[in-house]
């Protein structure tokens, strides 16, 4: 049987005790559960800083730890399925589960129940936070600090307009393998915008493509997805998309007859259409 790489967690005759009975291993591990610490970090695909950034945890994302290297954990993410390394330092045994998810496109933490004492972050729209206490306006999350509430939304609840939280990206870089809000790609903006209204979203492209049910080209409206190979983007309607892009380096809106002609020039053609 044929294993996908980016979310089997096996590597070098280790494997995650899932696996035991479905892939051959020397040893089979128990994944410890850690969540990540930092705002955002990345998973990538070696244990070094230098190696390519495959995706990224948000604050209070879970990572399922197999075994550790000179620093850096290898495992897989609970979210997306996504298997790599990460920092050690970027993360810390699993605490309580969230109570809630970032709302607000970003926010920061402060250190004091007051938005005048110092600022941590900022943490990206689907970060994950445990909500301890409130006062006033400002909730207390374990391991980041006061965040304000009006910012938070209660786990359960979700926007509903997926393409109208793609477009509260717009402008934020390019950034391969990124899903922040200060920084991500193509499938990470889907991703997050789909995570946003509560719908369950892999991480990749051609991963994405298997999402919902195909349709044609002349159905394509608001919320859809176009894909060609190795990119997406979301239909905004009035025959507009917005996509994080290499062409103009971040998060843009334009016309898709437009970006179909751009992008075909370099001999790709839109491979198919879906309504998620």
């Amino acid at each position: 049987m044929k294993h996908d790489p980016r979310i089997t967690p096996w590597r070098d005759g280790i494997a995650a005790r899932s696996l035991e009975g479905v892939m051959e291993a020397e040893v089979y591990l128990d994944p410890k559960a850690m969540s990540a610490t930092a705002p955002a970090t990345a998973i990538r695909a070696a244990a070094s800083a230098d190696s390519e950034q495959m995706d990224q945890l948000l604050f209070g994302e879970r990572f399922e730890v197999l075994e550790e290297e000179g620093g850096w954990l290898f495992g897989q993410a609970a979210r997306d399925g996504y298997v790599g390394f990460v920092e050690a330092q970027a993360l810390a045994p699993a605490g309580p589960l969230p109570t809630h998810r970032v709302a607000a496109i970003r926010t920061y933490a402060f250190a004091e129940p007051s938005i005048k004492s110092r600022a941590i972050g900022p943490y990206s729209i689907n970060s994950l936070v445990a909500v301890e206490a409130v006062e006033g306006r400002l909730a207390k999350v374990t391991g980041a600090g006061w965040i304000t509430v009006d910012h938070l939304a209660p786990i359960g609840q979700f926007d509903d307009d997926r393409a109208a939280v793609a477009e509260r990206f717009l402008g934020a870089p390019y950034l391969w393998g990124g899903r922040e809000s200060l920084g991500l790609d193509c499938s990470g903006l889907v991703q997050q915008a789909l995570f946003a209204c509560g719908r369950a979203c892999p991480r990749d492209t051609d991963q994405q493509e298997e999402l919902g049910t195909a349709i044609a080209a002349e159905a394509f409206g608001r919320g859809d997805l176009v894909f060609w190979k190795g990119h997406v983007a979301m239909g905004l309607g009035e025959g507009r998309i917005i996509h994080a892009n290499g062409h103009h380096m971040a998060v843009a809106i334009e016309p898709l007859a437009e970006a179909v002609a751009r992008i075909g020039a370099t001999g790709s053609q839109p491979t198919g259409y879906r309504r998620v």
